[in-house]
Order: structure tokens, then sequence, then C-alpha cells
């Protein structure tokens, strides 16, 4: 089994920044790990990820440039820096991890999810 939990979350005005952090502990085979988030009344979308071994990355394209996703392998953490936070951005943000070769955009690439942090963004 394995256990993710994200932290960082908060409220941030409008152009500020937060930095979320996410920790996975467990035994399993990590191929990539993810952020994904929903605002209210939305779906979950997706925001980035990171395959593990490689360190590709991956973004939505229009939070491209603001967000940046990075990893601690040793610590099986991953990080996402927010910059320029709008209001928009208000949101629970979710990590994940995907067990297998995916396109590691897609809620169902992914395996196992913590409980999210909130993120409020005020205008």
């Amino acid at each position: 089994q394995v256990h993710v939990v994200e932290s960082g979350g908060g409220l941030a005005q409008a152009g500020g920044s937060l930095r979320l952090t996410c920790v996975a502990s467990g035994r399993t085979f990590t191929y990539a790990m993810g952020w994904f988030r929903q605002a209210p009344g939305k779906e979950r979308e997706f925001v980035a990820s990171i395959h593990w071994s490689g360190g590709t990355l991956y973004y939505a394209d229009t939070l491209k440039g603001r967000f940046t996703i990075s990893r601690d392998k040793a610590n099986n953490t991953v990080y996402l820096e927010m910059n320029n936070l709008k209001p928009e951005d208000t949101a629970v943000y979710y990590c994940a991890v995907s067990r297998r070769l995916s396109t590691f955009r897609r809620r169902n690439d992914y395996d196992y999810w913590g409980q999210g942090t909130q993120v409020t963004v005020s205008s």
C-alpha cells in the first residue's frame, strides 16, 4: 500500500506564490507522480506530472510558465511551485502516484491519491 500526503496549501493573494509538497511512502514502483486540482463544481483537472526516473516534465498548457513541478527522488517527494497566482487557481490540489507507463495526464493513469490540500487565492 502507498500513502500519499500533500501539504503546503493555504491562502495567497493574487500575484503571490505557494509551494506544495507531496510525500509518497510505502512499497511500490513509481513511474510518475502528478498534481491535479479540482475547483468547486468542476471536474478534477491535470496540472503537472514528472516521470520519476527520467525526469521528463508534463504540464497543462494553460499553466505552463507559472507552475513548476520538481522531485526529490531520495525522499519520494514531489513539489509544485506556483507563481503569479490567480483567483481561478483556487482549488483543492491533489497529488497522485502512477505505477505504470501512460500519458501521465489522465486521472485513470494514477493508482494512489492523497487527500488533497486547499489553495485559495484572493483578488
